[in-house]
């Protein structure tokens, strides 16, 4: 992954004292709680010889916007005007405006060209600094930083890992809806920065991150024959999964990166399998007489959560990672899908369809404690950010137009589009990256 560095290095030693938290800084946002009061922060413009100051502090401030855990104060209605971030601000004129945090920043040219930004977080009621790094990044990769900088703050305040310095792997579709073209499409978490993996001519579905970034698994109909493939993002190369006798489908990867689980379809049935990515070898996990999909491992690796019909309709089941143990685990109404394991290990994600409408939930992996995040008309496939606060699926309304991304938060308080150029479905959230 060095290639997928950027070339950005954090500088833990670049601050004096800017990574010690203070006994008595009393800033911070349970977000275990339900519907949780965002927190009021101050952001101000970035000091720099250009506007690229500006154009960051305006990425960590959506950033922080966007996950409903922030309040960002209006830039009008500020009274001190920072002019050098080194310096402890002007509390009483922080406090005055309700602003319970405080960031700062500066951003400087280095002599070889690249970027040095540099961003403090105070604590103003307390008066005191809460972090403060530093970072060096060739011009190009500026949005990276600003994501890098809005996950160190939101990590600070909440005590939990941040998602925004993570990329989105989801199908681009345009087109009329009776001749849509799809092709797969990586960007920014936050939209930004989107370009196209493959080309348009061939029907794709389901792309998975591997968990060492460097490549996806996905399902397309190249040749009329549906076939699941790995994908090098960096390099663009690809390479079949196996050669096997019926449909491939519904691909990901074990949390090792080693394996590929999949469901094989033969004789009008479908079981789940999976193939080792060294030796190629497939293991068969399910034999049953019914449909047997959307496989998601545990994070440990010791489960798999999948969906099947053997009881007449689509419910959700558990299996060791060996195919042993096979137990239901979804009992209300309706027909559930698309499960998919937190990264906290803690809850399954999936899609509910009952009374003609599509839902959004999580249930414990035991099967108890569902709860339903959104309803829609036909809400889809929910994948998790890394730190298993946030998921993001695609929505398709009722007449004209075509699916698009939204995110929502466990709470079910903040649900948001996430614009991208073209209708899009079948997100999958990368790790965060490194």
């Amino acid at each position: 992954m060095k290639t997928l560095l950027l070339r950005i290095l954090l500088v833990c030693a670049g601050m004096a004292g800017a990574f010690v938290a203070p006994a008595n800084a009393t800033v911070e946002i349970n977000i275990n709680r339900g519907n949780v009061q965002p927190l009021p922060i101050a952001i101000t413009d970035f000091i720099s010889a250009d506007g690229i100051g500006a154009q960051i502090s305006a990425v960590v401030e959506a950033d922080l916007k966007r996950s409903g855990l922030f309040a960002p104060v209006n830039r009008a209605a500020f009274i001190e005007k920072i002019q050098n971030p080194d310096q402890a601000p002007r509390f009483p004129d922080w406090t005055a405006l309700k602003a319970e945090a405080l960031v700062v920043g500066r951003i400087a040219r280095e002599p070889d060209g690249r970027l040095r930004a540099e961003f403090r977080l105070w604590d103003t009621f307390g008066g005191q600094q809460m972090t403060g790094q530093q970072f060096f990044t060739d011009p190009k990769n500026w949005r990276r930083v600003a994501h890098m900088i809005a996950d160190a703050i939101y990590e600070r305040i909440t005590g939990e890992k941040g998602y925004f310095d993570t990329r989105i792997v989801f199908v681009s579709e345009s087109g009329p809806k009776t001749d849509r073209k799809r092709q797969l499409a990586i960007m920014d978490q936050d939209g930004e920065n989107m370009r196209p993996l493959t080309s348009s001519k061939d029907i794709v579905l389901t792309p998975r991150f591997s968990p060492n970034r460097q490549e996806i698994t996905y399902m397309s109909f190249e040749g009329d024959q549906p076939r699941v493939y790995l994908l090098q993002l960096e390099t663009g190369s690809r390479e079949v999964v196996g050669n096997f006798p019926g449909m491939t489908f519904a691909p990901r990867f074990s949390p090792d990166g080693q394996r590929v689980i999949m469901s094989l379809q033969q004789d009008g049935n479908a079981n789940i399998y999976t193939m080792d990515l060294r030796s190629r070898t497939t293991t068969r996990l399910t034999s049953t007489a019914a449909i047997d999909t959307s496989p998601s491992y545990s994070p440990d690796g010791n489960q798999i959560v999948f969906e099947s019909d053997r009881g007449g309709r689509q419910q959700l089941y558990i299996m060791g990672a060996d195919g042993s143990g096979q137990r239901r685990i979804s009992f209300g109404d309706g027909s559930y899908s698309t499960p998919v394991w937190s990264p906290r290990g803690d809850l399954i994600a999936f899609t509910k369809q009952s009374g003609g409408k599509f839902s959004i939930g999580v249930m414990k992996t035991d099967g108890s404690g569902e709860r339903i995040l959104t309803t829609g008309f036909h809400n889809e496939g929910p994948t998790w950010a890394p730190n298993g606060r946030v998921l993001m699926f695609f929505r398709q309304n009722a007449g004209a137009g075509g699916p698009q991304l939204y995110s929502i938060d466990l709470t079910g308080y903040n649900e948001q589009l996430v614009k991208t150029p073209s209708f899009a479905s079948d997100p999958a959230w990368s790790p965060l990256m490194e």
